[in-house]
């Protein structure tokens, strides 16, 4: 009997990250005002693909069964995917437009229908939502495409996704209890950091392709360490005044613009430049404007808690054009020891096959670890293809 997997996505999801709104829930309106993009459609299909490719290749018998939400938020993508129809079977039909109230509509049928996975493409919110009806009962599995994916439900990639389902559906993977988190986005938004512990749910688990819930780091020697950081990097922005510096989220980063006695956004883009602050919580074509019209800019970054993503999560304003406009050689990197303790491979995921590949053949990248010290640590990119640099 095929496995029958609960497919659905999230359409908006992520949306406000590349404008600067730091997520999507209550501000759709205002995403799509600034000029967002649609970011889960495209994730979704590229998952979809990947399981599609390597079912038939390595499993041909193993076809599942999609049971799914009709429309934008299932079956349009599955039939884009070229899944057949006679392999498809809704069972909701969202609103338009759709909301949280159809994820969660969407997953009890699905589990009415006796799914054995639920895969969803979105972000913590929809992780939320979906794991709300699902709790332990059906393994979930999240495609990222969020602004903030904090928790351990999320493959790294659209790619990875489709290698664990592959794997599901024929049995080479177990499954483990994560923590599923969520951040108030409200809070967020004010510069306040609240993630809480949302619930516990099961997924496919394989370390290498599934990341880790977010880990946060509150030790008095840390907060030693990341002041040291901070002066140094404040030095370097002081040394040479005509240099655009643009400081990313986390409270690493946050030091540098402390030492420089500035105000920083602690969840969102500032600009620099000799000195003063000269752009707040700025947005993809904010930056791109600023950019344009300096000789040359550096970008600051900090990875991610236990996931060691320094781009694609939680910084989307610095998109693809943005790091093209930038320069990758000009990108500054901050993470304090015990940080790189934990996530010893740093990692990227820009959704861009081609800046892709030029990080990739970086391999490592140096990292400021304390005052005056730097660390070569290696990097793996989990952009379009999943695959780590050769």
């Amino acid at each position: 009997m095929a496995l029958r997997i609960g497919f659905l996505t999230n359409p908006i999801a992520g949306m406000g990250g590349a404008v600067g709104l730091k997520g999507t829930d209550g501000v759709v309106a205002q995403a799509l005002q600034r000029g967002a993009s649609p970011r889960a459609p495209p994730r979704a299909l590229e998952a979809l693909q990947a399981i599609l490719l390597q079912v038939a290749r390595d499993s041909p018998t193993d076809r599942p069964l999609w049971v799914t939400a009709s429309g934008q938020m299932g079956a349009q993508l599955l039939a884009q995917a070229g899944v057949p129809p006679a392999e498809v079977e809704e069972v909701y039909q969202p609103a338009d437009p759709t909301s949280a109230a159809d994820t969660r509509s969407a997953v009890e049928a699905f589990v009415a229908a006796g799914v054995a996975l639920v895969l969803f493409c979105g972000g913590d919110g929809t992780a939320r939502d979906v794991v709300s009806v699902c709790g332990t009962r059906v393994p979930v599995l999240g495609i990222p495409a969020g602004v903030k994916m904090y928790s351990g439900v999320f493959g790294v990639t659209p790619a990875a996704v489709g290698t664990i389902v592959v794997d599901v559906l024929t049995s080479r993977i177990g499954t483990a209890e994560v923590e599923v988190l969520d951040l108030d986005e409200e809070a967020y938004r004010a510069g306040e950091w609240k993630v809480r512990l949302f619930q516990v749910a099961r997924t496919p688990f394989e370390p290498t392709l599934v990341q880790m819930g977010k880990m946060l780091v509150e030790e008095i020697a840390e907060e030693e360490i990341r002041h040291g950081i901070g002066v140094d990097v404040a030095e370097q922005i002081r040394d040479d005044p005509s240099v655009l510096w643009l400081l990313g989220p986390g409270s690493t980063v946050a030091e540098v613009a402390r030492a420089l006695g500035i105000e920083h956004t602690l969840l969102g883009i500032d600009a620099i430049c000799d000195g003063k602050r000269v752009g707040t919580d700025l947005g993809e074509e904010q930056l791109l404007a600023l950019v344009g019209r300096h000789a040359r800019t550096k970008v600051v970054v900090s990875p991610i808690g236990a996931q060691g993503f320094i781009l694609g999560r939680g910084n989307l304003q610095l998109s693809p054009a943005v790091l093209r406009a930038v320069g990758l050689s000009n990108l500054v990197v901050l993470a304090t020891p015990a940080k790189l303790a934990r996530t010893p491979t740093l990692r990227v995921d820009t959704g861009d096959r081609q800046l892709d590949s030029q990080l990739a053949a970086k391999g490592s990248i140096l990292v400021v670890i304390a005052e005056r010290t730097m660390r070569l640590v290696p990097l793996q990119v989990v952009g379009s293809e999943g695959e780590p640099p050769a």
